[in-house]
C-alpha cells in the first residue's frame, strides 16, 4: 500500500486581488520542504477567485446568483440550486459570501478553472523544476446527502475521471460502467485540512502514482443525456 501524506501549507497570507497566487503557494511550498516529483497540489477556490478578481460588492446576493446562472435547476424562495456557466450544478452558482472581503462582498467562481490551474501548475514547475498536479477544488452540496464535500472544478496534469471500465476484477469480473472521480477523490482529500475556518487554502497530496492527462474537470459533469435527474 503507498504511504499517501496530506501537507497543508500554512503561512499563506489573505489573498487580494491581483495577488500572486503562484509566488505565495511557491513560497509555502518551500517552507513545506519543497516538491517532490508525484506531488498534487490542490487549491481551494476562493483563493484563485480573489487572485483573479473575481469578487464583487453586491446589495442583491439573489440578483448576482441569477446572472451568473447559465440555467436555474430548481429554487425555493431565495435557495437557488443553478447551473453555471462552466456546467457545474450547485447552489447559488457558486456565489458565496463566506470568506469573502467583507460585508456585502461575494466571490465567484473563476471564469475558466482548468486554465487557473494549468497557469498555476505551469508557473510552479517554472520555479522547482517539478511540475505538481494541481487541483482546483470548491465546496458542494449533494443530492439526497446531508452536509458539502469538496470536489474539484478545475484540474492540469491529472486525469479527471480514471476509466476502469473493461477492466477485470479480482474475482474475474468485468467491469461494465466504473468510473472513479479521481480528482474529486483528492479534492476531498485536501478538504479534511482546508475546512471552512482553518484557513489553510492550499495542500499538498503525497505518494500516490497517478497517470498524467489534461482533460477539465467538466469532464466530471454528468452528460444532460445520462442524467436521470434533470
Amino acid at each position: 500500500m503507498p504511504d499517501v501524506r496530506l501537507v497543508a501549507l500554512e503561512g499563506i497570507p489573505e489573498v487580494e486581488p491581483g495577488a500572486d497566487l503562484a509566488g505565495l503557494l511557491g513560497a509555502a511550498i518551500e517552507r513545506a520542504g519543497g516538491l517532490e516529483t508525484g506531488d498534487v497540489l490542490v487549491v481551494a477556490q476562493k483563493v484563485v477567485s480573489k487572485a483573479e478578481g473575481r469578487v464583487e460588492r453586491t446589495d442583491d446576493h439573489l440578483a448576482t446568483v441569477l446572472r451568473e446562472a447559465r440555467a436555474v435547476r430548481r429554487r425555493r424562495g431565495d435557495l437557488v440550486i443553478a447551473e453555471t456557466e462552466h456546467g457545474f450544478v450547485c447552489a447559488s452558482a457558486g456565489v458565496d459570501r463566506s470568506n469573502a472581503p467583507g460585508d456585502g462582498w461575494v466571490v465567484l467562481l473563476p471564469r475558466d478553472p482548468d486554465a487557473s490551474a494549468r497557469a498555476l501548475r505551469a508557473a510552479i514547475a517554472a520555479r522547482f523544476r517539478v511540475a505538481p498536479s494541481v487541483v482546483v477544488s470548491d465546496s458542494f452540496g449533494r443530492a439526497w446527502r446531508r452536509g458539502t464535500t469538496d470536489i474539484a472544478i478545475g484540474v492540469a496534469g491529472l486525469p479527471p475521471l480514471l476509466d476502469l471500465r473493461g477492466e477485470v476484477d479480482r474475482r474475474g469480473y468485468e467491469l461494465a460502467t466504473t468510473q472513479v472521480a479521481l480528482a474529486d477523490l483528492l479534492a476531498s482529500a485536501a478538504g479534511l485540512l482546508m475546512g471552512k475556518a482553518a484557513g489553510l487554502p492550499a495542500v499538498l497530496i503525497r505518494g500516490l502514482s497517478l497517470p498524467s492527462g489534461d482533460d477539465s474537470a467538466r469532464e466530471l459533469v454528468l452528460p444532460p443525456e445520462l442524467d436521470l435527474f434533470p
